[in-house]
């Protein structure tokens, strides 16, 4: 276990929702520092301490060898739903941390990020989500790789890069590991990717495929990640 992460012993069966009230405006607001009410679908979720932060980890529920033997789709991945609410138009934002899992495979990038709008059935949701590894490699085609949007599970990333090379991904500096603010802001068949509190989205998507629908909004990790998620907050 890396220095300065401290597992809490949790009970299982808890579900009290996480929501808490939002200082003065109008939303929601989870604080993501016990796993009560959390609901997990391809992974494992726990409560931890990770660089002095409360937080939730959020890892494959197999092992790294076994990952590409057994992925919940073609392109692996997983989420933890969030409770007792429903998503359609807002402000989804979160600080998120991720980073390869050890014995991840060589292309493992530490995938990490937000789905919104899912579906009862959960393999059915809107994603966008980041590559930490790729966003100081050499390989400026890397580079180009750092965010990505995906909507599952018709459209997964390989299908959106073969068919519109560049249009659903594009370069945000990031650092593998280190806590990241990620923003997503959705409005009907829109959507936009902010990164860090940068004022410009670095990704802008105008058609999310799943048209303009309600859903859940949940923590999403990719193959061979270890992930952290930390003060999540939805407002209109």
């Amino acid at each position: 276990m890396e220095m300065g992460l401290q597992v809490v012993t949790l009970w299982g069966g808890l579900t009290a929702a996480l929501l808490m009230p939002s200082d003065g405006r109008a939303g929601q607001s989870f604080a993501l520092d016990s796993i009560r009410g959390l609901q997990p679908h391809d992974v494992t979720v726990e409560a931890v301490t990770y660089q002095g932060r409360k937080a939730v980890r959020v890892m494959p529920a197999v092992a790294a060898n076994a990952e590409l033997l057994a992925p919940k789709n073609g392109e692996g991945g997983g989420i933890v739903v969030l409770p007792a609410m429903e998503f359609q138009d807002g402000t989804i934002e979160v600080e998120v941390a991720g980073k390869p899992r050890a014995g991840a495979t060589a292309d493992a990038r530490g995938f990490v990020g937000l789905a919104f709008r899912v579906a009862a059935d959960p393999t059915k949701y809107e994603c966008f989500y980041i590559r930490p590894t790729n966003g100081r490699a050499d390989d400026q085609l890397r580079r180009n790789h750092s965010a990505q949007y995906i909507s599952m599970p018709e459209y997964g990333w390989s299908r959106l890069r073969g068919e519109t090379p560049g249009q659903y991904e594009s370069y945000v500096d990031l650092v593998p590991g280190e806590w990241t603010k990620v923003r997503v802001e959705v409005s009907g068949t829109k959507a936009r990717l902010y990164v860090n509190d940068a004022p410009q989205p670095v990704l802008v998507v105008n058609d999310l495929k799943h048209g303009n629908v309600k859903g859940a909004v949940a923590l999403w990790i990719g193959l061979g990640t270890e992930a952290y998620f930390a003060n999540l907050r939805l407002s209109d």
